[in-house]
């Protein structure tokens, strides 16, 4: 399943353990967002090891959209173009 995630992280330390976790499901497309191609069960681990790195008592927020194969076709880049960034996400 293709998934979309957007982070909003008050504390350094939690925001780079959350961006270092996402970084090894998927592909860092913009500040504080990212694009996964995952199983179910990765998505379970996922979420688990997530909601250990935040502290929503601070504000700390995550969103995660599932991508359905229409939504992806219709994805539009406007502006700069990314860096050869190596990504998992086809």
């Amino acid at each position: 399943m293709r998934l979309a995630i957007a982070y909003d992280v008050s504390d350094d330390s939690n925001r780079r353990r959350v961006y270092r976790t996402l970084e090894r499901y998927g592909a860092w497309k913009q500040y504080s967002i990212f694009e996964l191609e995952i199983s179910k069960t990765d998505r379970i681990e996922l979420e688990d090891e997530l909601k250990s790195h935040i502290e929503p008592s601070d504000g700390d927020r995550i969103r995660i959209y599932r991508l359905c194969n229409s939504c992806v076709d219709a994805i539009e880049d406007i502006g700069a173009s990314q860096s050869g960034e190596q990504s998992n996400v086809i």
